[in-house]
């Protein structure tokens, strides 16, 4: 996965996106070869702000992260990814939807930018990505802020049943045949109830924005298929034991971490939040008590407030530290 096998950009277009573009927002496609991304950013506040890197969860897409995106405008310049088969983001050719594979995707694209070492969001599934990349592609990564990363757990939490079943083949089938009457809202009420420590924060224009989402995501012929080889390549990453195990890879990651974890989120048990504490060696943990398994989305402010002071301490840490000195937050 060295930068060196990894192709240059073939060609960057501005992309009349389905899904919807917040004020500020702009979305573009960029091809690589064998792959194609849709990347939502926003015009940086100032110049020579650090970048910065968000990456979505199973089912979700780069909307998730506009909320966080306009609160970091003047601290760093964003950009957020549609992984592959998801958003505007077509399936890869190689129809590689593994943990390694999505991982490949992101470092693809950074080393195509030659925007690194950047600052690296990451939410659930796109937590676990983050987490490998970070670990396999230090030089990429200058912090890496962590909201209810989806890290191996022995006992899973009850919510979390329905993606691990969608990993069996021909569940999805079943599935979509069973639900094929369900209307995208109810679907979005669904996942808000699962994702959410509590639906009614979510704003009318908020759920609107999720309804049209949703009916788009329906329309797609291979949405089904990118969300159960997405859960299958979870689930097979969590078997992974080595080098390749993720608690593994998280105690190989030298980038200070920020990690966010929601006392009810129903997806992410919050007694791994000490565990993830532990295994990251220079981490600091926020703890939100009524959040869920999105929290950069329903205390978006509160979660921007930590980012901030967490990447001025690292910059000042960063001016004051001796070279090759690592602290360790808490």
């Amino acid at each position: 996965m060295s930068s060196t096998e990894l192709p240059a950009v073939a060609s960057v277009t501005p992309l009349v996106g389905t899904t919807r573009a917040a004020a500020g927002e702009r979305i573009r496609s960029l091809e690589l070869a064998g792959l194609t991304l849709a990347v939502r950013s926003r015009p940086p506040a100032a110049s020579g702000l650090p970048p910065a890197l968000y990456v979505h969860g199973l089912g979700g897409s780069s909307q998730n992260w506009s909320a966080l995106m306009a609160l970091l405008d003047g601290t760093v310049d964003s950009e957020a990814l549609d992984l592959p088969g998801f958003g505007d983001s077509p399936p890869p050719d190689d129809g590689n939807y593994s943990m390694t594979g999505h991982a490949r995707a992101v470092i693809r694209y950074l080393d195509a930018q030659g925007r690194g070492p950047v600052h690296l969001f990451g939410n659930s599934m796109g937590g676990a990505i983050t987490t490998r990349v970070a670990a396999l592609r230090p030089d990429l990564v200058r912090t890496l802020t962590l909201v209810s990363p989806a890290l191996p757990e022995w006992r899973v939490q009850r919510g979390a049943v329905p993606t691990a079943l969608l990993a069996v083949p021909g569940v999805a089938r079943l599935f979509t045949r069973l639900s094929r009457d369900w209307t995208p809202e109810q679907r979005v009420r669904g996942v808000m109830e699962l994702c959410y420590g509590d639906p009614s924060r979510v704003s009318p224009e908020g759920f609107r924005d999720a309804v049209r989402e949703m009916e788009h995501r329906l329309t797609l012929p291979y949405f089904w298929d990118a969300m159960a080889r997405s859960a299958r390549g979870i689930v097979d990453a969590y078997t992974l034991g080595g080098q390749h195990g993720l608690w593994r890879q998280a105690e190989r990651v030298l980038a200070p971490t920020l990690l966010v974890y929601g006392r009810r989120d129903q997806l992410v048990a919050y007694r791994m939040a000490h565990k993830a504490a532990r295994a990251f060696r220079d981490s600091r943990l926020l703890t939100l008590p009524d959040a869920g398994h999105v929290a950069m989305m329903e205390y978006p402010h509160t979660v921007a407030r930590a980012v901030r002071e967490f990447l001025a301490d690292r910059a000042h840490t960063d001016e004051t530290e001796e070279p090759g000195r690592t602290g360790v937050g808490s």
